[in-house]
């Protein structure tokens, strides 16, 4: 097997490790799914090893496929790394970038900033994909993806981008109306606004009483959203009591249109937004530049670096 049969058989079976059939890594490579399989064999032949076990509906690695298939990672990133490292001697970097993000926070802290990336770099292709979900970045295909949360995989580099604090708001002709909760069962007296996940579980409320953390639901529910930005929007518009994001209320608590409320009871939680993809021995110059633009523009970016001192200096109901 020469050179370029070992390129050919390797995205062959990365591409079907990935997507889970010889169809799929064919779509991709634009080739049919017999030549996938043939290019598979022929490499396992070359290697003298089974690297997957194939059966009607699936694929399953075996041990070595598994520890091949790092290996197999790392070379074919380290040659398109080499020729984009090549091409970005002559030219701007130029290609598609494809970025995962939630639908909040793109719509919010990605998307403003795409034009001034655009303009700085305008031979790249920007593809950004809206999804709660969290998407498997490799699989997928994703260069980059914008995740909130409690972050542990450890087979992507993950460059933090902010903590992530949530504050109970609502609006003050609400709270002129209903008056102002005191106590956390005051909230029983009151119109709360719900955020219910895309799993169907809604998301819970946080309390410290007695020295421990008690989660409660916001219950009664007066309104549920499947948004972030919906629960803030609801909340500015009198609708009721909403636990929302403090980077996406930020705004609208700077120029009272929120209040703070319950702020000694209500537990923040600790999770982070961090910016993940692929480790690669080399990154291509198409990624660099966008992460290394998206990472400067959020250090810049004010509502995502709340403190605390900010926040108290803030009408507190």
């Amino acid at each position: 097997m020469d050179a370029t049969q070992r390129v050919r058989a390797m995205l062959s079976f990365v591409q079907a490790a990935d997507r889970g059939s010889f169809a799929a890594a064919a779509r991709m490579l634009g080739i049919s799914a017999a030549a996938v399989g043939k290019n598979v064999a022929g490499l396992e032949g070359a290697l003298g090893v089974r690297l997957m076990n194939r059966s009607t509906r699936s694929l399953q690695l075996t041990t070595e496929g598994q520890a091949f298939l790092q290996g197999a990672r790392e070379a074919i990133d380290a040659l398109d790394a080499a020729i984009d490292t090549v091409a970005a001697q002559r030219a701007e970097p130029s290609g598609r970038v494809r970025i995962s993000t939630s639908h909040a926070f793109g719509h919010r802290f990605v998307m403003p900033l795409l034009p001034r990336l655009a303009q700085q770099h305008p031979a790249l292709v920007l593809e950004v994909e809206f999804d709660d979900r969290r998407v498997d970045i490799v699989r997928d295909g994703f260069d980059l993806a914008v995740r909130g949360g409690t972050l542990e995989d450890s087979s992507l580099v993950s460059r933090h981008i902010c903590d992530l604090h949530t504050v109970l708001v609502a609006s003050p002709e609400y709270l002129a109306q209903c008056g102002n909760p005191r106590r956390v069962q005051d909230l029983a007296q009151h119109r709360l606004i719900a955020l219910r996940f895309l799993n169907g579980t809604t998301s819970p409320w946080s309390f410290s009483e007695r020295g421990t953390t008690v989660e409660r639901l916001p219950t009664p529910c007066a309104l549920m959203v499947s948004e972030p930005l919906a629960a803030v929007e609801a909340a500015v518009n009198g609708m009721g009591i909403a636990q929302v994001g403090l980077h996406h209320a930020w705004q609208d608590l700077q120029q009272g249109r929120l209040l703070v409320v319950l702020a000694r009871q209500h537990q923040s939680g600790k999770r982070s937004m961090a910016l993940q993809y692929p480790h690669r021995a080399l990154v291509a110059p198409r990624v660099r530049v966008t992460v290394d633009f998206l990472m400067q523009e959020w250090a810049q970016t004010p509502a995502l670096h709340v403190t605390l001192e900010q926040l108290k200096k803030l009408s507190e109901i």
